[in-house]
């Protein structure tokens, strides 16, 4: 049976994969939110904020309130709650807005 994009996301029985989260391993299952797998592996925060650089990671866990955005596979602003894991997916730390910074 396959899903739509807009199914919701739930994690499946089967063999475990492998993502990457700043360059460490981190096993998830088939159809686990990137959040979910980074939370089975203890991780809590993967972004931090604009102007004071505090840590943030999932919060509401439906895409709300956009506390989990990570950087994956080089593309900021991504909603880790919502985003299904991928084999080979590589999640960064985002900085900030995940853009680098004009200087002023």
């Amino acid at each position: 049976m396959s899903r739509s994009p807009t199914d919701p996301v739930r994690a499946e029985p089967g063999r475990t994969f492998e993502i990457t989260f700043d360059g460490r391993p981190v096993r998830a299952l088939p159809g686990q939110s990137i959040a979910a797998a980074l939370w089975a592996a203890g991780i809590l925060a993967w972004r931090t904020t604009r102007k004071s650089g505090a840590p943030r990671g999932a919060f509401c866990g439906i895409g709300s309130c956009y506390d989990c955005l990570a950087t994956v596979n080089g593309r900021p602003n991504r909603r880790a709650c919502l985003l299904r894991a991928h084999p080979g997916d590589a999640v960064t730390t985002q900085e900030g807005t995940g853009h680098a910074e004009l200087a002023v």
